[in-house]
């Protein structure tokens, strides 16, 4: 329990749609605070389809937590304007809707997310793939609403014709994208990580010493609570029951990300299928890997390798990160449904709270 807690939480107007997943919630922060003498203070409200929380350790002199709650909802308003496909005249959407054979202006952080976004499309041979949206809305986990039954084969292959990172350009150092035609691009899978980021960094030039951001799931931490413990974050078991914990990770001053199959999805003639979605067949992934947990150094990294590994599935996505370094768990469904497994990296290993 805290033994002292301030906490501001808002829903309002600054709390816009983004990529609306109810309760896709991965990750769940273990506070263990008892007989600080120092309050940790939670901030909080609504984004990007969930929810946001930053609890900080401490607030500096100069500085006020009504002033970091402003502050932190204006930076979460700055994502969404430029990178949300659920908001009309975001710089995204207007992207989406340019006619065929413009160059587009986008603003810098919409560029650092696209450049990033590529390298993963390029190193995963499209694993992870921006330009994934028509598919995304096809399957019915877009800004274009639910459904409950499988499209077909030719809805399919149209979708994938608007799709395909190889067919974005870029020029003027990424600043400008050319429209091909049709072109549309979703940042759902890395976004958001990159929004936890932006509140670290803005936490970071404000002297907080210690902070945990959480966005839906994905975090960031850094520094150590009030009592010289460090942060404690716990793995959902990737069930569709209650949140219960399947390990505790202490990730120091890194960034930690979920994928997972359980939260978002529709059954259809016996089948599950579920939000993230292959861009090499245009399908949502079918194996029996449930979720999949990044550490990294930057929550936008982590937000994307989760989803590429989810992608890639347990024995290729195991070889990927294995290759590439990447501190990564793995839980795998039984075949039966009954229970799970999980496999890890060597860099994911020395994370795990003893």
């Amino acid at each position: 329990m805290l033994s002292s807690v301030s906490t501001i939480r808002r829903q309002g107007p600054r709390a816009l749609p983004f990529f609306v997943i109810p309760g896709l919630v991965a990750l769940v922060c273990l506070l263990l605070v008892t007989g600080c003498s120092k309050p940790i203070h939670k901030l909080g409200g609504a984004t990007m389809g969930t929810t946001w929380q930053v609890q900080i350790a401490g607030v500096p002199s100069g500085t006020s937590v009504a002033q970091l709650q402003e502050d932190i909802e204006a930076l979460l308003d700055l994502v969404n304007r430029q990178m949300s496909t659920y908001i009309e005249d975001s710089d995204l959407s207007r992207y989406n809707q340019a006619e065929a054979g413009t160059w587009q202006r986008i603003p810098p952080d919409f560029a650092t997310v696209l450049s990033t976004s590529l390298r993963l499309a390029e190193i995963s041979e499209g694993a992870f793939d921006p330009t994934v949206g028509p598919l995304v809305n096809l399957w019915g986990f877009g800004p274009e609403g639910r459904r409950q039954q499988a499209p077909d084969a030719e809805a399919i292959a149209e979708a994938r014709r608007r799709s395909g990172w190889q067919r974005l350009e870029t020029r003027d150092t990424g600043r400008e994208i050319l429209q091909p035609g049709a072109l549309y691009l979703d940042f759902s899978a890395i976004a958001k990580g990159y929004a936890v980021d932006r509140l670290g960094e803005y936490l970071d030039a404000r002297g907080v010493a210690a902070w945990l951001v959480d966005i839906g799931g994905d975090l960031r931490a850094r520094g150590v609570k009030p009592d010289g413990s460090p942060w404690r974050i716990a793995v959902e078991r990737p069930s569709t029951g209650p949140q219960q914990i399947h390990s505790v990770v202490k990730p120091g001053d890194m960034a930690i990300a979920t994928s997972g199959d359980y939260r978002n999805y529709f059954r259809d003639g016996g089948r599950q299928f579920s939000h993230t979605i292959d861009p090499r067949t245009g399908e949502p992934v079918a194996h029996q890997l449930a979720s999949v947990t990044v550490i990294h150094d930057n929550c936008m990294e982590a937000d994307g390798y989760a989803t590429l590994l989810t992608v890639l599935g347990p024995e290729e996505g195991l070889a990927f990160a294995t290759e590439n370094d990447l501190a990564a768990l793995f839980i795998t469904r039984a075949a039966s449904g009954d229970g799970f497994s999980e496999q890890m990296t060597d860099a994911f290993r020395q994370y795990l709270a003893q």
